[in-house]
């Protein structure tokens, strides 16, 4: 399964919010987020590596972009969806979707690039693993 949503992209006018080098950014395709939650990332889900590297085999065999990213530094960013929940009946599943700058805000930016390549992804995705 893959649990759409979006992921905060990095905004350099709060860097400290962010871990820059697992954080996602906007233009760089679909956002695979392994760890979400809040509170030291409890309520978290943890995709298991087998499931991460059927994923990376099906983007990259079909020219799909895609970047892995958490939801904001431990303990400062927080949030999720509904993988943790999907994940405790024994379900592999990951957050996925585009990066979005300013998120909850009243003006929200995205990539154009990011929204093709979600796109490509989740056709791949449903093609590959009926």
């Amino acid at each position: 399964m893959l649990s759409s949503d979006v992921n905060a992209a990095f905004d350099p006018l709060f860097p400290e919010v962010f871990e820059k080098k697992n954080t996602s950014f906007l233009g760089r395709g679909l956002v695979f987020t392994k760890f979400t939650g809040s509170r030291g990332k409890g309520s978290s889900s943890d995709a298991n590596p087998e499931y991460i590297a059927k994923l990376r085999k099906i983007m990259d065999d079909n020219n799909v972009r895609f970047q892995t990213a958490e939801l904001g530094k431990v303990d400062v960013g927080g949030g999720g969806t509904i993988a943790y929940i999907t994940a405790n009946y024994g379900m592999e599943v990951i957050d996925s979707g585009l990066a979005i700058l300013c998120m909850h805000a009243p003006m929200e930016i995205s990539s154009k690039t990011d929204i093709y390549e979600a796109y490509k992804g989740y056709q791949v995705f449903l093609k590959e693993m009926e």
